[in-house]
């Protein structure tokens, strides 16, 4: 891969604090719009906060492990960054767009959240509807989160733009601007999960929310470690067309108030792939003992799987 920063993505914020993400998302947010403006979006990130932690009327908590509320978080970050970089080199977006767009990562995942009587396995269950899903709840609780009609609709549309097999163009949005924020959440969905410090470690939670999903082609957790490359290539392709290159608007961002003329979530996953290539090449030993935070797994992770690799190694 190309040389990297001496800054990395990891170093600038510790994204495993809530409270400090959403701070630094409202941070970015006031470089551009009022202070008073981010009210709505620290109200319903504690909405949405309840429901991922069951405190939700008429939902249970989250139990997805990959698709949790630090995804959520992560996301919505991502697009916030974008949204800053975008803004420094083009007219900025409104406020009433850039807060739609911040509610839109909020609520992006939240269909994998199961209501209250559907006490069947995790919502593991609906990846495949999950955004149809984040979309039914928005229209039905649009009030929790102070949203309008027109707002609901908007945001909407951009949650629309996560769907791994959606075409943007497809969706009907008023104007560049509302399209390009589609873009961004997209594309922030992807950065934000790929660049985690802990990605590689959290595919083994990716797989069995595949499994439980019957998403085909992963019958062991090596199969999910092995197809994440050619999963990247498939990302990159998907980021430079079908969101319009919008992953660049990041780069501008930690130019600007990093003084890092870097895209460092790209670096970040590029180092996730790099160390994923070895692990795949080397089929000496169980895959599981050569990702670097094998004591997070354990924490995390327990013994539950079948810790499958290459066929011949256990």
């Amino acid at each position: 891969m190309a040389q990297t920063s001496p800054v990395q993505l990891a170093s600038i914020l510790d994204s495993s604090d809530p409270r400090a993400v959403i701070d630094e998302i409202g941070r970015i947010f006031c470089y551009h719009y009022p202070k008073a403006r981010f009210r709505k979006i620290r109200a319903s990130y504690a909405v949405v906060r309840k429901l991922f932690q069951g405190k939700f009327p008429g939902y249970r908590a989250c139990n997805t492990e990959y698709h949790n509320l630090s995804h959520t978080l992560d996301a919505t970050l991502a697009c916030a960054r974008l949204m800053d970089g975008y803004n420094l080199h083009h007219a900025p977006f409104s406020v009433e767009l850039a807060e739609c767009l911040l509610l839109a990562g909020l609520l992006h995942d939240c269909g994998y959240i199961q209501e209250a009587w559907d006490t069947e396995g995790t919502g593991a269950k609906y990846t495949n509807t999950h955004v149809e899903r984040s979309v039914q709840f928005l229209a039905a609780h649009r009030a929790s989160f102070g949203a309008s009609d027109n707002d609901a609709a908007l945001v909407s549309r951009i949650i629309q733009c996560t769907g791994l097999s959606v075409r943007v163009e497809s969706i009907s949005f008023d104007n560049a601007q509302e399209r390009e924020a589609g873009c961004m959440l997209g594309t922030a969905d992807l950065l934000g999960q790929m660049s985690d410090r802990t990605y590689l470690e959290k595919l083994l939670f990716l797989y069995y929310e595949f499994k439980e999903a019957n998403v085909p082609g992963f019958n062991t957790e090596f199969d999910l470690i092995r197809r994440t490359l050619d999963f990247y290539e498939t990302t990159k392709n998907r980021m430079a067309e079908g969101f319009r290159g919008a992953s660049v608007y990041a780069q501008y961002h930690f130019k600007a108030r990093f003084a890092v003329n870097a895209n460092l979530y790209i670096e970040a996953i590029e180092r996730h792939m790099d160390y994923l290539r070895k692990i795949v090449a080397d089929d000496t030993t169980n895959f599981r003992h050569k990702l670097k935070r094998a004591g997070w797994i354990k924490t995390h992770f327990g013994r539950k799987g079948d810790e499958s690799g290459p066929a011949h190694v256990h």
